[in-house]
């Protein structure tokens, strides 16, 4: 077999040709083992034009230059409208490339045909370490849920990170969702643009958790909408709450997501102000009253009357766990006996909110102890920590000479009479009508229910329930939240005075209520 090697220009110009095609292969090449926005840029300056790479859910991944990343988005959606636009399919994305119009299309080709076929061998690469990776991010979610923040923030790269927003996701085709999800949101322990995505399936159901300084850019949430329209998800979100609450974010989430429906498939949870009011109380006497009436009960205890308290009803929580309805009543009435303390009163549900709520002494604490006296420490934190812990023991010793254990139904001596307290307490309530606040009050202490309150009150049960709807204009808040109730009641407990007892509800002529 012989081979014939064409001479004189025509193979001088052949072998340029290759001489160019290979040094376009070999840049390609080179920027690809960089990253993959590397790669989209060096073939962006290759056409001397831009060069998008868009995915259907994330919208555009890189993009060069920047300012072109809308127009590769359209073209991708919309080819017909971009006629000069060059697309190629890569790794589950599109490529556009939008080349200058003196480049030849030739030229263009290859660099189009280069750069999705690297792009393709990133994308292979990136599934073999896939699997891998999302076991490691269900490991540090279930870390999270069991409250070691401390080890999840010291393996994930990204500093300042105090805060967490949590999405709960069911549907059909979970596993699925897992893939797109992955490959839209592109999650790394490094974290992106501030914040760290952890993205694992648990216990059959997708859980997203967004870990930020205090409040997240959208992305995540934009994301999981988008994947939950597309894949029939349906989806609770809590947050954002400090990591140490996330077990609560978990529970949140979880009953919000019971309420979602097709028309709306995520739904926030509404657990507002007693979060609040436990940054504003003072940590010893709390922290040491929690753990006292929180002693008896088990993780699986506490995330059971988180849920009841979230949704209100024991029903509503036996759908939001997966149980029977029975089965959750027996078990409360166990934590009732438990507990010593009747779980249908407004009193003891706040008072058990709140004790829920308390920061918990998990490895942070432990971390913040073992460094007393370090370089980092400053002079006094020592003494500050010591006279903190004093004081618990004080306050555990004081219970344990009452009966052994603190009661649900009383807080300790005076921590809803500081002046950060009582601030938070008038700012929630204290633009209410005398009147409104009576018959608030009652209805609150009638568990949110009007025929009983309006007996108590002499007033039509109608006439109760224009109040209760004005007071919820003038609040901002939504009555039918059980949570939502819980801080009411404490915010009017902290601000109650002698008027607010039914009976100086001011009238005229029988059942006639007269206007102050």
């Amino acid at each position: 077999m012989s081979t014939t090697y064409t001479t004189g220009p025509d193979a001088a110009g052949q072998g340029a040709v290759r001489t160019a095609r290979e040094a376009v292969a070999d840049r390609l090449l080179r920027a690809a083992t960089r990253s993959g926005a590397q790669l989209v840029s060096e073939a962006a300056v290759l056409i001397q034009g831009s060069a998008v790479l868009t995915d259907p859910i994330a919208g555009a991944v890189c993009s060069t230059p920047a300012g072109a990343a809308a127009d590769g988005v359209h073209a991708a959606a919309h080819p017909q409208d971009h006629p000069h636009h060059v697309q190629r399919p890569a790794a589950g994305a599109v490529l556009v490339l939008r080349p200058a119009p003196t480049v030849h299309a030739e030229h263009v080709g290859l660099v189009a045909t280069t750069t999705a076929a690297l792009l393709e061998v990133r994308g292979q690469r990136a599934a073999e370490l896939r699997a891998e990776q999302m076991r490691l991010h269900a490991t540090l979610l279930r870390l999270l849920l069991a409250g070691h923040t401390t080890s999840v923030t010291n393996t994930v790269g990204a500093g300042g990170l105090t805060h967490v927003t949590l999405y709960r996701l069911i549907g059909p085709d979970v596993p699925t969702a897992h893939q797109v999800l992955w490959r839209a949101a592109r999650p790394s322990l490094a974290g992106h643009g501030g914040s760290c995505a952890l993205i694992g399936e648990v216990d059959g159901e997708l859980l997203v958790a967004e870990l930020h300084p205090g409040s997240d850019d959208g992305r995540i949430l934009r994301l999981v909408s988008r994947v939950s329209e597309r894949h029939g998800l349906l989806a609770g979100l809590a947050g954002p709450l400090p990591l140490a609450e996330m077990p609560t974010a978990h529970a949140d989430a979880g009953s919000a997501r019971h309420s979602a429906t097709p028309a709306h498939r995520i739904v926030p949870a509404d657990a507002v102000g007693t979060p609040q009011l436990a940054r504003l109380l003072p940590p010893g006497p709390y922290t040491a009253w929690a753990r006292s009436v929180l002693g008896p009960l088990t993780p699986e205890h506490r995330h059971l009357l988180l849920v009841r308290l979230r949704t209100g009803s024991a029903p509503r929580a036996a759908a939001a766990l997966g149980l029977s309805p029975g089965t959750v009543r027996t078990r409360l009435r166990g934590l009732a006996v438990l507990l010593g303390a009747d779980l249908d009163d407004i009193t003891v549900q706040a008072h058990l909110l709140l004790a829920l709520r308390a920061p918990t002494r998990g490895d942070d604490q432990e971390d913040g102890d073992r460094g007393a006296g370090s370089d980092g420490q400053k002079d006094g934190e020592e003494d500050v920590q010591e006279g903190d812990r004093e004081d618990d023991r004080e306050d555990v010793q004081e219970d344990d000479r009452e009966d052994g254990r603190a009661r649900l139904e009383t807080l300790p001596g005076g921590i809803l009479d500081t002046g950060a307290a009582r601030t938070w307490a008038v700012g929630l309530v204290g633009g209410l009508e005398p009147h409104l606040r009576i018959a608030l009050a009652c209805w609150l202490r009638h568990h949110a229910r009007t025929a009983p309150a309006a007996t108590e009150l002499h007033v039509h049960r109608t006439t109760l329930t224009i109040w209760l709807t004005r007071c919820a204009e003038r609040l901002g808040q939504n009555l039918t939240d059980a949570t939502v109730r819980a801080e009411l009641h404490l915010a009017l407990e902290a601000t109650a005075t002698d008027g607010d007892d039914p009976r100086a509800l001011p009238r005229r002529g029988g059942r006639t209520y007269r206007r102050l």
